[in-house]
């Protein structure tokens, strides 16, 4: 968006403030759930869909056709590996797609996973420009009816958001997701904090903030400060490792550490160096992540610093 059309927006909520703040409201939702235009890519994105096409040869490509559009899930296998042998579905973050989990399914499938990654609505190869916890959770669950049931989940930034929210089952209407285990890399925290951040840069005002998060319950049936991660983990007390980079610059530590204190199941570990994105090529990650998975002793990962990975995460059955 350019500085002239945010001006021009930021003008225009200025006044449905006072006139039309619900229609403020559903204005600002549908800007805060539009994704990038997939044809719009950076030489970055281009080189990796390159380096990414013998990759995504060995896949079993699934339209599949939802009540919120259609979507496009990978299913990958070994050689010779059973289809309905322990099953891990794997999603990415905004502004991403499957070519982007490479490394983390390829370690999945070396542990003997089948391993199915789909593209999420407005992303990659799927349908739509629109995207939020709803219609994404709505996604997964049907993606699970089709090619499930999955041992484990492992989500990316948002991914990890929605693979959470589609096991705690907090969008009305849409069944949960059971799964064993779940991994979160570079994962936010407080989706309230995300409509906050958003409502300040667009200038809203209260009532339009107020219209803007209410559109959250009048989609999910369930209003939006009911999606916090931290309390979630709490609940729903399911082992899970919470990945992250204390210096990511787009979902800070502080969500980590928040979700890492939800209690003994949940285990944080610090990947340093690594940033938000560059997190999900490093093989070491990939591979320890996929150990985490594949683990069946359960106990709790003691999150130090100055330990390395190797020593903090569980290798071996």
């Amino acid at each position: 968006m350019t500085r002239f059309g945010l001006r021009i927006l930021k003008s225009l909520f200025g006044t449905l403030e006072h006139v039309a703040p619900s229609l403020g409201g559903r204005m600002a939702f549908g800007l805060f759930c539009r994704t990038p235009s997939p044809t719009r890519l950076t030489e970055k994105e281009r080189r990796v869909l390159a380096q990414s096409k013998d990759f995504m040869r060995r896949a079993r490509r699934h339209p599949l056709t939802t009540t919120h559009g259609a979507v496009v899930a990978y299913e990958f296998t070994n050689w010779g590996a059973r289809r309905d042998g322990p099953a891990v579905l794997v999603l990415h973050g905004w502004r991403s797609r499957t070519e982007h989990m490479r490394v983390v399914v390829e370690a999945l499938l070396q542990r003997g996973f089948r391993v199915v990654s789909m593209d999420l609505p407005g992303h990659g190869v799927s349908g739509g420009r629109i995207l939020n916890i709803p219609k994404a959770v709505a996604a997964v669950s049907a993606v699970a009816q089709w090619l499930g049931p999955f041992d484990a989940m492992v989500g990316h930034s948002f991914g990890g958001a929605v693979a959470l929210n589609a096991i705690a089952g907090s969008v009305a209407g849409v069944p949960q997701v059971s799964v064993r285990r779940l991994v979160t890399i570079a994962s936010p925290n407080a989706l309230p904090d995300l409509f906050s951040q958003f409502g300040a840069f667009m200038g809203l005002g209260p009532k339009t903030q107020k219209a803007f998060e209410g559109r959250v319950e009048a989609i999910a049936g369930t209003p939006l400060k009911a999606f916090v991660a931290a309390e979630q983990l709490r609940d729903v007390r399911l082992p899970t490792l919470i990945v992250h980079a204390p210096e990511d610059k787009e979902v800070p530590a502080s969500d980590a550490r928040a979700m890492g204190d939800a209690g003994t199941h949940v285990s944080l570990v610090w990947a340093p160096g690594l940033g938000h994105r560059r997190i999900l090529a490093d093989p070491g990650i990939a591979a320890r992540v996929a150990a985490f998975v594949a683990t069946r002793r359960e106990r709790r990962l003691e999150p130090a610093a100055a330990m390395s990975l190797e020593d903090c995460l569980p290798i071996g059955d």
